[in-house]
């Protein structure tokens, strides 16, 4: 657990061999988020289908929470998370976060939802 507890806190003498620590998750999460940015047209949408840390890392981006906090962020199995970019002022606004629709799903068992 205090191994966990580091590696959540963004102690790099922790991540696993061969591993990916948050901060550098993040900072390949972002940069590939900009990307997709740069290439959808104004006015547009795009989606990104996404694991938990993916998903944390872009919302804590978005939140200004700090990388070692991002650990923290609630999200559902299977929930939608919507962010507006400003391209004109790079405002970043969070219309809602770990949205669970009821379609009839049944609880997980890790009751991550």
């Amino acid at each position: 657990r205090d191994n966990m507890r580091r590696f959540d806190d963004c102690d790099l003498s922790v991540t696993p061999p061969n591993g990916e620590s948050f901060p550098a998750l993040k900072e390949r999460v972002l940069k590939a988020r900009n990307e997709l940015l740069s290439i959808t047209d104004f006015g547009k949408a795009s989606a990104v289908v996404s694991h938990l840390q993916v998903t944390r890392s872009i919302l804590s981006d978005a939140l200004e929470i700090p990388t070692n906090k991002m650990s923290g962020l609630k999200v559902a199995t299977a929930s939608i998370t919507c962010i507006d970019y400003d391209i004109d002022t790079g405002s970043q606004t969070v219309h809602f976060q770990s949205y669970k629709p009821s379609v009839g799903l049944q609880q997980a068992k890790d009751m991550a939802n």
